[in-house]
């Protein structure tokens, strides 16, 4: 059952908001920390990402600023699994995110992001 933003799912939301940052997406041990060895993506254009390639990626990226987000929601799976969604507000298109998340360890397992359509 999906649930609103709350104190239950505040570590989770901690960390996925922790990747979003640039101190955390250019640091590799923490990187290292908050991907699980199989991680995998799928980005807003489509494109399959592993732990290491965005890694790579990531380190290559300009400073930002942690993009404004709402809409959070979280769906506990198992006891050990909760799925996150959210939407990031971004110039010029807003875009939603889904994550899997390992807890308690806080180990994230995939995550896709899709830009939203106007139409």
């Amino acid at each position: 059952m999906w649930e609103p933003d709350s104190q239950a799912f505040a570590p989770v939301k901690a960390a996925e908001l922790a990747l979003l940052s640039s101190a955390v997406r250019q640091d590799d041990d923490e990187l290292s920390r908050l991907l699980s060895t199989d991680f995998s993506e799928i980005g807003r254009w489509g494109r399959r990402w592993t732990a290491a390639e965005l890694a790579e990626s990531l380190r290559r990226e300009a400073p930002r600023e942690v993009p404004q987000t709402s809409e959070w929601l979280f769906n506990r799976l198992s006891p050990e699994l909760v799925l996150v969604n959210y939407r990031i507000h971004g110039s010029p298109d807003d875009s939603r995110h889904t994550s899997l998340w390992e807890v308690p360890d806080l180990v994230l397992r995939f995550h896709q992001g899709t830009f939203i359509s106007e139409s």
